[in-house]
């Protein structure tokens, strides 16, 4: 069946960095579009960084400069790398496999805690 775990969460001072890692399994890894997302309590899930199977990527407004996304078809992994970090960015990230027109796939969530 279809897996994707996240891993690296954790708590980190504001400034910091801190990297989260989603591997995939039951799933055809290289033409998939991967993604992060991020849901806080009482808020709907939102779009972080996205990345298609060409290798193209697309992120939010609010972290552009600071998170990298990227991935890595061999490993069937993908990675975001957070930079800069800010008490806003605390959240539940969720790794994301999506095949047009609408087929997604969802992780359980990592949390990252960013303190102030």
């Amino acid at each position: 069946q279809v897996q994707l775990v996240e891993s690296g969460g954790g708590l980190v001072q504001a400034g910091g960095s801190l990297s989260v890692s989603c591997a995939a399994s039951g799933i055809w890894f290289r033409t998939a579009a991967m993604g992060w997302y991020r849901q806080t309590p009482g808020k709907q899930r939102e779009l972080v960084a996205t990345t298609t199977s060409g290798g193209g990527t697309n992120y939010a407004d609010s972290v552009k400069g600071r998170f990298t996304i990227s991935r890595d078809d061999a490993k069937r992994t993908v990675y975001l790398q957070m930079n800069s970090l800010k008490p806003e960015d605390t959240a539940v990230y969720y790794c994301n496999a999506f095949y047009p027109p609408n087929m997604n796939y969802w992780g359980k969530g990592t949390l990252v805690t960013v303190s102030s």
